[in-house]
């Protein structure tokens, strides 16, 4: 199919892959066709499908946002999973990241303090016929609340500090991946779990960038490494 033969949703997803989500150092095929195949368009307000592949946040309201695509995309990169992670999501939002990790691995749990975003979620999972996704309303911010461990832990927005409580629900060889700090600059930080206690925690802060926060995680929550 040419570019003129394709429909204005499949031309502007396309232009999205092309000139914001590739520029930004994503190469992973895997990714790459994923963001083909699930619908972005379908997980936004209806009043803004048109806005749907735009470089920025996209307001879901209740004071919520979707990361911008390429933001997105790179998390799923370098998270690097293989399809048998157990993940937890903290900021369902509209469903579309948790749909998206739910195709590279075996099982999300995703958690949203907003009702209705949770309830508008999951029906856009259902939807897209996402069946290893389990919508919760909760405070993520609350690990005591969250049961079990996890191979992968995914914030989807911004703290000003990492969540130390959460670093006790990575099993040994999981990840988390945060974008953490104020603006103007954040960083996405991704921590892996290689050892017991703090001595066991490997960091790296590959790339910069701004995301809104998530709700209900303290300002002063910090960890030191």
């Amino acid at each position: 199919m040419t570019h003129t033969e394709l429909s204005p949703l499949d031309l502007a997803r396309f232009n999205m892959i092309e000139q914001q989500i590739r520029p930004w150092n994503v190469l992973d095929t895997r990714v790459l066709e994923l963001l083909s195949e699930v619908k972005r368009e379908d997980f936004v307000p209806a009043s803004n499908k048109s806005l749907a592949f735009g470089d920025f946040e996209l307001p879901l309201g209740h004071g919520a946002a979707m990361l911008s695509p390429k933001v997105e995309a790179r998390l799923l990169q370098d998270l690097k999973l293989n399809g048998t992670e157990s993940v937890l999501e903290i900021g369902t939002g509209s469903g579309y990241m948790a749909a998206l990790l739910a195709r590279l691995s075996h099982h999300v749990t995703t958690l949203e303090i907003q009702p209705a975003l949770a309830a508008q979620a999951s029906q856009n999972l259902a939807h897209a016929v996402v069946a290893n996704v389990d919508v919760k309303v909760a405070d993520g911010s609350n690990a005591e609340a969250i049961a079990g461990e996890f191979d992968v832990i995914v914030l989807s927005g911004s703290v000003a500090n990492i969540p130390t409580n959460l670093l006790a629900k990575l099993k040994m060889g999981g990840r988390l991946a945060a974008i953490v700090g104020d603006e103007p600059v954040m960083r996405m930080t991704l921590i892996t779990r290689t050892g017991q206690g703090t001595q066991g925690l490997q960091t790296v802060e590959p790339w910069d960038t701004l995301a809104p926060r998530l709700a209900g995680f303290p300002e002063n929550d910090k960890f030191a490494f």
